[in-house]
C-alpha cells in the first residue's frame, strides 16, 4: 500500500543536494515555479527547476515560437527571461517561502559571463545552478558550447570558480558522443549531470510552404524523444561516476521509472507539466505503488539495475 508523498522511500541526494522525491521540474517547462501555484503544492515536489535566466534580460525570439508534432513538440522560446536582477530581486524571495530546493538554470554567451551569472546567484535561496550549456559560444563563431568538449569543460570549471552550489551541467543530445561529453564535464568538476536537452526539428507548413517557426529550427521535446534520452542516460551512467538527473518524454511513472534503471538518481519532468499540472504529484505516486509491487524497500535500489553489471560505476 502507498504510505504517502513523503515516504523517505522516495529520498535522492544529488552530490549533496538533498531532494525528498526523485522529481524535479525540467527547465522552461514550469517558469519560475511560482507560475504553478495554483495548481501544485511547490513542496511536493523533489526541486523547483527554473526556467533559463540570464544576466541582462532576454526578449526571446520573433515570430512563433511553439508547436506540436506528433507525441511531442518544438519550441524556439529563445531563453525569454527577465534577467538576474528581477530574479534575485522579485522571484527568489517568492520562492524562498516554500519548503523546497531551487535549481536555476543559467545561461551564457561566454564562459566568463556564465562565471559572472553564477557569482551573482551564489546566494541564500539558491541550492544548485544547472549550466544550460546548448548556447552558443559568441567568441567561436557560434557554436553550441554543448558540442565541445573543451568548451563544455571550460564554462564548467568558470562556474565551479564562482560558485558554493552544487553545480549541474546539461547535456545536449546533438552530439557525436553525448558519452565524450559527459566525461569531459566530470573531469572539469561539475557535481552532477542532467540529460538530455531537446533534440532539434523543422516543421514545415505544406499549404504556406515555409517553416512554421520564426526561428525556423526548434527544439524537440514531449514522449518522441524518451527512448533517445534513455538510452543515453544509459550510456552515461555506464561512464561516470557523478549523479545523473535524467529527463526526455517523461509523462508518467513507468517513463521515469525507465530512468532509474537506466542509472538516473532523478528525474525532471517536461513537456507533461503542459498537459497536467500536477502531474509531478502523480509519478510520485505511481512510483511507490511499483516499489510497493516489486517489494523494492528505497529508490537507490532501483538505480542503474537494468545497467550491464546490475549497478553504478564505483565512486
Amino acid at each position: 500500500m502507498v504510505k504517502g508523498l513523503y515516504d523517505n522511500r522516495l529520498n535522492t541526494n544529488i552530490a549533496g543536494l538533498k531532494m525528498k522525491t526523485p522529481i524535479t521540474t525540467a527547465s522552461g517547462t514550469f517558469g519560475f515555479g511560482l507560475e504553478f501555484t495554483d495548481f501544485l503544492d511547490l513542496e511536493k515536489v523533489g526541486a523547483v527547476t527554473t526556467k533559463g535566466t540570464t544576466l541582462e534580460p532576454r526578449a526571446g525570439n520573433k515570430g512563433q515560437r511553439a508547436v506540436e508534432t506528433p507525441a511531442g513538440m518544438l519550441n524556439c522560446i529563445g531563453l525569454e527571461n527577465p534577467g538576474s536582477d528581477y530574479f534575485l530581486k522579485e522571484t527568489l524571495p517568492e520562492l524562498k517561502k516554500y519548503k523546497v530546493p531551487v535549481i536555476v538554470n543559467i545561461a551564457g554567451s561566454s564562459p566568463e559571463e556564465y562565471g559572472e551569472l553564477a557569482a551573482k546567484l551564489d546566494v541564500k535561496g539558491v541550492d544548485a545552478l544547472e549550466i544550460n550549456i546548448s548556447c552558443p559560444n559568441v567568441k567561436h563563431g557560434g557554436i553550441a558550447f554543448g558540442t565541445c568538449p573543451e568548451s563544455a569543460a571550460e564554462v564548467v570549471e568558470q562556474v565551479k570558480k564562482n560558485t558554493s552550489k552544487v553545480v549541474i551541467t546539461k547535456l545536449s543530445p546533438n552530439v557525436t558522443s553525448v558519452t565524450e561529453m559527459a566525461l569531459a564535464v566530470e573531469a572539469a568538476g561539475t557535481d552532477a549531470i542532467s540529460l538530455i536537452n531537446t533534440l532539434i526539428g523543422v516543421k514545415i507548413d505544406i499549404h504556406r510552404q515555409k517553416p512554421v517557426l520564426g526561428n525556423i529550427t526548434g527544439g524537440l521535446s514531449g514522449p518522441c524523444v524518451r527512448p533517445v534520452a534513455v538510452k543515453m542516460c544509459y550510456d552515461v551512467a555506464q561512464v561516470v561516476k557523478v549523479p545523473i538527473i535524467g529527463m526526455g518524454g517523461i509523462m508518467n511513472a513507468e517513463d521515469a521509472i525507465e530512468f532509474f534503471l537506466a542509472g538516473a538518481s532523478a528525474v525532471a519532468v517536461g513537456t507533461a507539466n503542459f498537459v497536467d499540472p500536477t502531474i509531478a504529484e502523480t509519478i510520485c505516486h505511481g512510483i511507490l505503488e511499483y516499489m510497493d509491487d516489486h517489494k523494492i524497500k528505497k529508490l537507490s535500489d532501483m538505480i542503474g539495475a537494468a545497467l550491464p553489471e546490475g549497478k553504478l560505476p564505483t565512486k
